[in-house]
């Protein structure tokens, strides 16, 4: 079992991307993050990478059009594997933030 201890806290507007569930139950989680919060953080690791982009896509084309990506953060995480050694992961975070009202997304 991982040791929790090293991530940081959990934000309860947080959306963790896997590649297990279909697409749609995804949006469905960030759709209802916007609706406590302005803004949502889609974190995805690995292969759920594009999936993570897909998700923040959809919402944002389909169900939010006042929504917009605000910050996009891209890094590599060290994972032990199963075997012992460390394995680099690559890491997105997508931060999507609702905009004010009458406010258009050009600047």
């Amino acid at each position: 079992m991982a040791d929790n201890n090293s991530r940081a806290p959990v934000s309860r507007n947080t959306v963790y991307i896997g590649s297990q569930k279909p697409l749609m139950n995804y949006v469905v989680a960030t759709l209802t993050c916007l609706s406590n919060s302005p803004e949502v953080t889609l974190k995805a690791r690995g292969a759920a990478i594009s999936f993570a982009v897909d998700v923040a896509e959809v919402t944002m084309h389909r169900f939010a059009p006042g929504l917009r990506v605000s910050g996009i953060a891209i890094g590599t995480e060290q994972l032990a594997s199963q075997e012992g050694s460390d394995r680099n992961v690559s890491s997105i975070e997508i931060k999507l933030t609702n905009l004010p009202a009458g406010k258009t997304g050009t600047q």
